[in-house]
């Protein structure tokens, strides 16, 4: 039975459905259900929302020590049941047993900030185990629960490996950021450019919006009086985000360490030997942090779409690419308020460290979710960039977007397109369609190019040569903002 979702939750509709399977589906067992994703991406309002609609129990964790965790699950309980007294609680295993009496078989259970009660109970694992096994076998009441958290690295563990829910859960679902097109829609913003801007800043995270309080920017001349009140206040919550976001994860302890590894690769450097050479560290000594910053959902780790051995680091997360950018290097003349002055010396990095690589990021994001197959001539598998090196210009080339046909067979990839994203103020020319050229007959070397189409994205649009130049050609195809907002 699919539960009816309360108008308030906005887009959401796969990942409610889910849910709404989880709760309402017959089941004969006990069913267990995984939910994460990063901090203010709504996750507790969905789940609080499901518990509503399903009359269930919700329970959302608190940092402190095992006694008072039990205290404040019995007090949970207690209120559940219309009680005033808080129901006692010794261990861990008595309360998963009393919270499966209470809820019986169709009330769901939610225990929301899972890794909170790990961190004093880690032997709670195996008790929801036991309780699974006890559930199944007709020893206890079937039961339906779903342990949420915002700790990456632990709760994307939970299932891996020989670990006790391995094979018990159902259910494994990351609440992410919403894409570029609906973080628009949610923030009411219809110009493609202001739209491009904000995304720059915020990214997908819908949380920020309560944070970000008076009137979103509805043209790219009023980003900064919006910066200026919100992200570069030093009054304002965000303008430490970039150190309280690192606080999420208990994995990473070394804070500097951490910080000092987004900043390289904010600063450009996008392979495992290029931080680790900035940090006079080795490669080796660089495997761990990296590991720990991409299992906390901070950096991504991109295989080259033709070199499978160089893996392209890049920042994930937005707000972080932000603060190292524009912020980190002179947060001491932002902290004393002197934005406009500040803004000045770091508009260059804005626009370099910032608006460049994000577009870069939403043209690939573009061609793997809404490009049409018309558009790239065929379906795409991998979406990604990769390098060429042209021995006869003498140079190395990186290209900025990179897809492979997913119907092709054979040993030499088939590539569909290659794209070149430019996102400064300067309308794209015909220079850079000649390098794409050029690097599509380089790369026939590698791959099978015979239909591979040249995707320019400009988001300042195109000149009027290269406009003239490409009229009549299906192997080019020109991508504005327009298009990467609303067309395929």
């Amino acid at each position: 039975m699919m539960l009816t979702p309360p108008s308030r939750i906005f887009d959401r509709d796969r990942e409610w459905a889910d849910l709404s399977a989880f709760a309402g589906r017959p089941s004969a067992g006990p069913r267990i259900g995984i939910v994460y994703g990063r901090r203010r991406q709504g996750k507790s309002f969905l789940l609080r929302a499901l518990t509503d609609a399903n009359g269930g129990l919700y329970h959302q964790a608190l940092e402190e020590d095992g006694a008072a965790a039990l205290t404040t699950l019995g007090a949970t309980i207690a209120a559940d049941a219309g009680l005033s007294v808080p129901a006692v609680l010794r261990t861990w295993d008595a309360a998963i047993r009393e919270l499966v009496v209470r809820a019986g078989e169709e009330r769901v259970i939610v225990l929301d900030e899972f890794p909170f009660m790990l961190q004093k109970a880690p032997e709670l694992e195996s008790v929801v185990q036991r309780a699974y096994d006890e559930a199944r076998d007709g020893r206890i009441p079937a039961f339906r629960l779903l342990l949420c958290g915002s700790a990456i690295s632990i709760m994307g563990r939970l299932l891996s490996g020989a670990r006790p829910l391995r094979g018990r859960a159902v259910l494994d679902l990351v609440v992410a950021p919403f894409d570029f097109r609906t973080a628009a829609r949610f923030w009411g913003i219809d110009d493609p450019e202001t739209a491009f801007l904000v995304h720059a800043v915020v990214g997908g995270t819908p949380g920020y919006r309560d944070l970000l309080e008076g009137e979103v920017p509805a043209a790219p001349g009023e980003l900064l009086d919006w910066l200026a009140a919100g992200v570069l206040n030093p009054s304002h919550a965000l303008f430490t985000e970039d150190i309280y976001l690192l606080t999420e994860d208990p994995a990473i302890t070394d804070r500097a360490l951490y910080q000092s590894v987004l900043a390289e690769i904010a600063a450009g450097r996008h392979t495992t030997r290029e931080v680790g050479a900035a940090l006079a560290r080795t490669d080796q000594a660089m495997q761990h942090p990296l590991s720990v910053l991409e299992r906390a959902g901070f950096v991504r780790r991109e295989a080259d779409v033709l070199l499978a051995k160089r893996p392209i680091l890049r920042i994930a997360d937005p707000m972080l690419r932000f603060h190292h950018a524009v912020i980190r290097s002179d947060r001491h003349r932002f902290a004393e308020r002197r934005a406009a002055e500040a803004w000045s010396y770091a508009r260059s990095r804005f626009e370099s460290g910032v608006l460049g690589p994000h577009f870069e990021d939403l043209c690939r994001e573009w061609v793997r979710r809404f490009a049409s197959p018309s558009t790239l001539g065929g379906r795409a598998g991998r979406v990604g960039s990769t390098a060429v090196n042209d021995r006869e210009a003498r140079r190395r080339f990186e290209i900025d977007v990179a897809v492979t046909d997913a119907e092709a067979a054979g040993e030499r990839p088939t590539l569909l397109a290659i794209g070149e994203a430019k996102g400064g103020a300067a309308a794209v020319g015909e220079g850079e369609l000649d390098r794409l050229e050029r690097l599509r007959t380089v790369l026939a070397e590698r791959a099978d190019t015979r239909r591979t189409r040249l995707l320019l994205f400009g988001r300042a649009g195109f000149d009027r040569g290269l406009r003239r130049r490409v009229a009549g050609r299906a192997d080019v195809v020109l991508v504005d903002l327009g298009r990467l907002y609303s067309g395929d």
